[in-house]
């Protein structure tokens, strides 16, 4: 192999990974030198202004992406760098894309799949280089940092979208829509003997014969084949308690990281955390390795991949219960056999305190609980459609971007539909990239009638998109739109009114409204400590009456037609 065939990585001490503008020229290069097997291009551009690439590797030089979805062809997509301060799967990836150009054999393997790859997705991340921001990982010599130029985490960033990055990802995502995703991550966490551990599309939350299949004849295989390389892997090390020795739980991955996001399109994905105390070439070696794993299970099972996934997509044209969120079954958890370092206290020299440390002269090898069940614990009865008035442009936005077909009210008509209120609204007491989340949320269901005006959209929900409309839009939703804040203004009573003038209209409105006076009784007898508070007695008597009140006020204005 020549020398300018080499990636940084190779030509180096195997402690270096390369760097934006190398990897981009690099990629270039052999594009130009390997136009039918390899086609690089822009894709768009993130915060900072710099441009974003992706590639596509046939085996028989088709690169169109209509003709391959139209043909049912297998998409395998590997993402990299989205935190660039974990690069090995930058690295791997530029290896075997060079290969593919290269050795002939490797490349009619790949067969009808198709290999797509984002080379480095956080590329503004990739210019903020350092050596001091991962204080536990053990190289490379330079990386790149993990917040991008807004300083938010891409891999929280996937549903929100707060990024031009995230808006780049889900279009390109949604047009090649992939059978299986692999992202590429470093961890942070426990010590333990293996070097590679996995994130995987919880297979519950996934559902379905998709989500059987992986939980039953996919991951078996890849753990299976991973051993066989000479890189044992394990379920990602997310202990129960302080250590691995009380047992793990699989990472319910939310539609906030890649993974989550993915089965939003009934996409089966994968996030590998290599381990952050193994030197960067064990880190870079293992990371190859699971990607070939996995890529070459979906050749080998592409079209039964396919089959599933256009199944789960047509179930869902015709589902009315949707599961929206899933919590960990604390009672029955499998088994895996773990390689550990037996977890010792000490006194710390720091503080007066107990502290954690794990004893490598003590490995040990022993079945550990696995708690890898997710039931859903909310299900919601969908409607046919529902509604989102067209001031709601954000979230528009992000369901055209996602592939949500919507039709537009062509002209003004009453509809009688359902809809949610807003009983109570418990958020982060700081931010969470960028917004105040919303960690509980209490609705009660109701129904009105609104004014449908031209230009509003209707989601029906008899479309391949409907499980990302239905995530997104049920406020109860994981990683809703109205967890993330993107409604918080109807959260909000925007009229008010003078204590000395509304004592007496309080005052005559008991009177008139036997409703309100007997919701009034029940708070008082709920509440006697703050009778001595105008304030607080004006405020529920204006609140709660029926002739001030604003329709809007603590109303979700995403409607649904049953």
């Amino acid at each position: 192999m020549s020398n300018e065939l080499k990636t940084p990585f190779e030509k180096g001490n195997q402690n270096q990974t390369t760097t934006w503008a190398d990897c981009i020229a690099w990629y270039e290069d052999l594009a130009r030198q390997h136009p039918r097997v390899l086609r690089f291009s822009r894709i768009g551009t993130s915060d900072a202004g710099v441009p974003i690439h992706a590639g596509v590797v046939s085996s028989d030089g088709a690169f169109n992406c209509g003709e391959i979805k139209r043909e049912g062809r297998p998409v395998f997509f590997n993402n990299n760098g989205i935190h660039p301060g974990e690069p090995e799967g930058v690295d791997a990836c530029m290896a075997l894309v060079r290969d593919f150009c290269l050795e002939p054999q490797r490349l009619a393997a790949l067969g009808k799949t198709v290999f797509i790859f984002i080379p480095l997705y956080n590329v503004d991340g990739a210019f903020n280089r350092n050596n001091t921001s991962r204080v536990n990982q053990d190289g490379p010599e330079q990386f790149g940092f993990r917040g991008n130029s807004r300083h938010l985490d891409l891999n929280r960033d996937f549903v929100k979208c707060d990024t031009l990055t995230a808006r780049v990802f889900n279009e390109f995502f949604t047009a090649w829509d992939p059978d299986v995703m692999v992202d590429t991550h470093t961890s942070n966490g426990a010590d333990y003997a293996y070097t590679m551990t996995l994130i995987h599309t919880q297979a519950d939350k996934l559902g379905g014969d998709l989500g059987d299949f992986l939980r039953d004849t996919m991951l078996p295989h890849m753990y299976a084949e991973m051993d066989r390389r000479g890189w044992p892997t394990c379920p990602y090390v997310n202990p129960v308690k302080d250590s691995p020795d009380d047992g793990i739980a699989e990472f319910l991955e939310t539609a906030r990281f890649s993974t989550g996001y993915a089965a939003l399109h009934h996409t089966i994905g994968f996030m590998p955390e290599t381990h952050m105390l193994k030197p960067f070439a064990d880190r870079y070696h293992s990371m190859r390795a699971l990607v070939e794993t996995a890529l070459g299970f979906t050749v080998a099972h592409g079209e039964r991949i396919v089959a599933l996934r256009r199944a789960a997509k047509d179930q869902g044209r015709t589902r009315r219960e949707w599961p929206i969120h899933w919590n960990m079954d604390a009672s029955s958890p499998s088994s895996f056999r773990f390689k550990g370092y037996e977890a010792k206290y000490k006194p710390s020299l720091l503080g007066d305190y107990q502290r954690l440390w794990y004893d490598r002269s003590a490995p040990y090898e022993k079945d550990i609980p696995y708690y890898n069940r997710f039931p859903a614990d909310i299900v919601v009865y969908a409607p046919r459609a529902y509604v989102v008035p067209q001031q709601w442009r954000e979230v528009i936005e992000r369901l055209q971007w996602n592939g949500v077909r919507m039709e537009r009210v062509e002209s003004e008509r009453e509809q009688e539909v359902a809809c949610y209120h807003v009983k109570s609204v418990t958020s982060r007491p700081n931010a969470y990239e960028g917004h105040m989340f919303h960690d509980d949320v209490q609705l009660e269901r109701g129904c009105a009638s609104v004014t449908l005006r031209a230009g509003d959209h209707i989601v029906w929900l008899d479309q391949d998109n409907a499980r990302y409309a239905v995530e997104m839009l049920e406020p109860l939703g994981h990683d809703s739109f109205f967890r993330w804040g993107f409604f918080n203004s109807v959260l909000e009573k925007k009229e008010a009114y003078s204590d000395y003038v509304f004592e007496d209209e309080a005052e005559k409105l008991l009177r008139e409204e036997p409703a309100l006076a007997a919701k009034f009784a029940d708070w008082k007898a709920a509440n006697p400590a703050l009778l001595q508070d105008q304030g607080a007695v004006l405020d529920f008597i204006f609140a709660n009456c029926a002739r001030w009140r604003e329709p809007e006020w603590g109303r979700y204005p995403v409607f649904m037609i049953d």
